[in-house]
């Protein structure tokens, strides 16, 4: 699935993935460098059922697999990738010391990957970012807030399922 979405928005050429071709033989070669690949992709060779011929193709990835981890949020990018963000927003407050916020860890990392190019997803270090946390009244972490059009739509506090999360994302995508 994830190599099915960096192809469709292939910006150097849409041609470089022909349609399905049954039968001669097709062979699509990908220079994936900057795409967000892990290293063992960038050199892929793709074979098709088509006629023997060779494009090479540079292209953006947006898939969820491209999501490797959920970016730091500070005091100083706040307004720039929170308040300004176009799409809906889940900031992760949270501690290196705290128990609970490491459980989260990993759902908020599905969390970014699943919606990715739906909701960016960021992390608060409270005690390197305090200003922040205390704007907002955290008094608890973790804390999970959301955000639309650079307003607070949302608070989740504590350690919760994903299926809690999950459905508050999609409250805020689907509005």
């Amino acid at each position: 699935m994830a190599l099915e979405n960096c192809l469709r928005v292939s910006t150097a050429r849409p041609q470089c993935l022909p349609s399905l071709f049954p039968t001669s033989r097709e062979k699509v070669v990908f220079s994936a460098q900057r795409a967000g690949f892990k290293k063992s992709l960038l050199n892929s060779t793709l074979s098709f059922p088509s006629g023997v011929a060779y494009r090479k193709s540079r292209f953006i990835c947006n898939a969820r697999e491209a999501v490797n981890e959920v970016g730091a949020v500070t005091d100083s990018s706040w307004n720039e990738l929170v308040l300004a963000s176009d799409t809906p927003v889940l900031v992760d407050f949270w501690a290196p010391w705290c128990g609970p916020c490491r459980m989260i860890a990993p759902i908020i990392d599905e969390l970014a990957k699943e919606y990715a190019g739906k909701i960016s997803c960021y992390k608060l270090n409270t005690d390197e970012n305090p200003n922040i946390a205390t704007k907002y009244g955290i008094r608890s972490i973790p804390t999970v807030l959301f955000f639309k059009n650079g307003e607070k739509k949302e608070s989740v506090i504590g350690a919760v399922p994903k299926s809690t999360l999950s459905t508050t994302v999609e409250k805020y995508i689907d509005a």
